[in-house]
């Protein structure tokens, strides 16, 4: 029987088409080809002989077109696409509930815990993923599971029992029906296509390992900005930079892990140590947001490109990402710590903060020796460590407590403007902090940092009008990272030092007469 599968609603054909006649890589993991007589589906830039249009559907996830009968090219790997910059981009259902998804929580939770953290009933989900996506949560989470698995199956001398359970499956039956109908290989000729690997005998326990990945990257991609940025931010203790690679301790579901990341125009290496192989999947999810990497960043330059005066900020750094979050939690914190301060002051109080209070890795990884602290234990011990003004310690505090005691929802799939408004009803948080922690937590590319004193700075400086900014919609983000960074270019010329940065206090927020905590840059 010929596999079959519709065509989004949401999809152009004729654009589609057109991308994929002429091989487009830009489109890469926005949709994906189903070739109803071979029985395959692709990327778009797949380099095999070009289908006939009555011979295809366009599909917008890898889940819709499986769930239609078709398995994965062998020839240009559709799963190994960088993700669908949709999910940020849109606030809709179904966006967030990719989020989280991507983030593994129906393999930890199920439909009904994913239904829950959006605040749906699990039929109700199901109906809107099935019409929107082509796929519910759990085709969706089993696609996810696929490319885990084949990750490790190629990437690891795992056994394949060890690598069915760490990708999610129930069992290896289970795992090996989907790997064949997916890749149409068994997952033992999966590996030898890739190259052999000593395989390490089957265990029962969750023994960390260590994966080095190679992450791709949507072009244009500065590699420059996202690493200047991340050494300027560093944390002692919990981060290091050095030698071009960026490290970083990560909390996971099942455990800590360690992270290094170096950046390369044209990919990204991901090296993941002391690592629960459950948690791999998760890890790459949460790297890939913390670096932007699935960001139509083509879309974002054209954009910009088309107003005279950004034009010239776009030409010094094409590419440019805006930083996220691999922890909610820690975003918030750190941006609270970074209040009214310079940056260099609140990268020391951040020290200290993980050094008393932080999680101790069973074994460092370089300088990084701990994790960042929970809300609860900062709730529990904050006063104990934190220095400055009584109510801007007071006002961390109260917000650790509330995020501990259930009292603020903090996840990467909250509606914008609810988890805006949820920040804002907090003592000590103002709208510079809710912006922010909106921008980099829920990947937000629509978020005009206008009330940053070096953005507004240098926007004055070069007559950019921060009132009038619907005409850049829905890449807000991305100009108050152009404005960032063309201020910035004054004294670091190319971005090529590391050394942090040094801030200068926003405006503050009305406040009663003893001030409490106000705005600082990042």
């Amino acid at each position: 029987m010929t596999p079959s599968v519709a065509t989004s609603a949401d999809l152009d054909f004729e654009r589609c088409y057109r991308a994929l006649s002429s091989r487009d890589t830009r489109f890469d993991g926005q949709f994906f080809v189903a070739v109803r007589t071979t029985g395959i589906y692709c990327r778009p830039s797949c380099p095999a002989v070009t289908p006939h249009p009555e011979n295809v559907d366009f599909v917008i996830t890898a889940a819709a077109a499986q769930q239609g009968g078709f398995r994965a090219c062998r020839r240009c790997l559709p799963d190994a696409v960088p993700g669908s910059p949709r999910w940020n981009l849109n606030s809709d259902l179904a966006s967030r509930a990719m989020r989280l998804i991507g983030d593994g929580l129906v393999d930890r939770a199920g439909v009904d815990g994913l239904a829950t953290a959006l605040g749906y009933s699990s039929r109700q989900l199901n109906r809107v993923l099935t019409e929107e996506l082509g796929a519910g949560p759990l085709a969706l989470a089993r696609a996810n599971r696929a490319t885990n698995a084949r990750i490790l199956i190629e990437c690891t001398p795992m056994s394949m029992a060890d690598i069915a359970f760490a990708a999610g499956f129930a069992s290896v039956r289970q795992f090996n029906d989907t790997i064949r109908e997916v890749f149409a290989l068994s997952p033992t000729e999966l590996r030898r296509r890739r190259g052999r690997h000593p395989v390490r005998r089957a265990s029962d326990d969750h023994t960390p390992v260590r994966v080095s990945l190679r992450l791709s990257v949507r072009q244009p991609f500065s590699s420059a900005w996202l690493s200047w940025f991340l050494a300027g931010h560093v944390i002692d203790g919990l981060e290091d930079f050095r030698d071009g690679t960026y490290h970083r301790a990560i909390a996971l579901p099942n455990g800590p892990a360690a992270v290094s990341v170096t950046l390369h125009d044209d990919h990204v290496v991901a090296d993941i140590a002391q690592v629960d192989m459950h948690d791999l999947g998760t890890a790459v999810h949460r790297l890939r947001r913390m670096l932007d990497l699935d960001a139509d960043i083509a879309a974002v330059d054209d954009a910009l490109v088309g107003d005279p005066q950004l034009r010239p900020l776009v030409a010094n750094c094409p590419g440019i990402r805006v930083p996220g979050a691999v922890d909610p939690v820690e975003m918030l914190i750190r941006t609270m710590l970074g209040q009214q301060i310079s940056l260099a002051a609140a990268r020391t109080h951040g020290r200290r903060l993980v050094a008393a209070l932080g999680e101790p890795l069973t074994t460092p990884h370089g300088q990084v020796t701990h994790l960042f602290p929970t809300a609860a234990a900062i709730a529990e011990r904050g006063s104990e460590v934190l220095a400055g003004p009584r109510r801007r310690v007071a006002a961390i505090i109260d917000v650790a407590r509330a995020v501990a005691d259930g009292g603020v929802a903090l996840h990467s799939a909250m509606p914008a403007d609810e988890l805006r408004t949820s920040l804002m009803a907090l003592p000590g948080i103002g709208r510079w902090t809710a912006d922010y922690v909106v921008m980099r937590v829920l990947g937000d590319p629509d978020v005009l940092l206008d009330t940053d004193l070096i953005l507004k700075r240098r926007a004055d400086a070069i007559g950019v009008d921060l009132t009038d900014s619907h005409r850049w919609s829905p890449w807000r983000s991305y100009v108050s990272m152009h404005l960032w960074h063309d201020a910035l270019r004054e004294t670091e010329p190319l971005l090529r030092s590391a050394r942090p940065f040094m801030t200068t206090p926003s405006d503050p927020e009305p406040s009663p007469p003893e001030p409490s905590p106000t705005e600082e840059n990042p």
